[in-house]
C-alpha cells in the first residue's frame, strides 16, 4: 500500500495552481473539468512525475472553512512537503514574496519552516540535517 493523492483544500484552483507552480516548482499533472466551474486540478514534483499527486480541491464544504481557520488560528500546518535543505528554500521562497508564520527552526535532526500558501492553508518544509 502506497499514498497515491492527497489534498489541500483551496479558495481559488487557479490562483492555487499559479502559486503551487510558479512559485513552489511543482507540475500539473491532471486539469480535468468538473462541472460549470471546479476541476481536478494536481501538481506533482518535477523529478517524480509518478509519483503521489497533491490534489488542489475547491474548499466548497461547510467543513472546511472552520477546520481551516482553526489550524491557522492555532499555526497548525495542513500538509508537510520534504526539501534537501529548509534554510535555502526558505530563503528561496521569501525572494518570492512568500509568508513565513515559522521561520526555519532546527528540532533535533529535523529543521522546519512553516508559510502560508496563499489559498487558505499554512504548509510546513522539512529537511533531516
Amino acid at each position: 500500500m502506497k499514498i497515491h493523492l492527497t489534498s489541500v483544500f483551496v479558495d481559488d484552483q487557479a490562483k492555487a495552481l499559479r502559486f503551487y507552480t510558479d512559485v513552489l516548482g511543482f507540475v500539473k499533472k491532471h486539469d480535468v473539468p468538473l462541472g460549470e466551474t471546479d476541476r481536478w486540478l494536481t501538481v506533482v514534483p518535477p523529478e517524480d512525475p509518478d509519483g503521489t499527486e497533491l490534489l488542489l480541491e475547491p474548499a466548497h464544504h461547510p467543513a472546511v472553512k472552520p477546520y481551516r481557520d482553526a489550524l491557522v488560528a492555532d499555526g497548525i500546518p495542513l500538509a508537510q512537503f520534504t526539501v534537501d535543505d529548509v534554510r535555502a528554500e526558505y530563503a528561496r521562497l521569501r525572494e518570492h514574496g512568500v509568508r513565513f508564520t515559522q521561520e526555519p527552526l532546527e528540532m533535533g535532526p529535523v529543521t522546519t519552516a512553516v508559510f502560508d500558501d496563499t489559498c487558505g492553508n499554512l504548509i510546513q518544509l522539512a529537511s533531516q540535517a
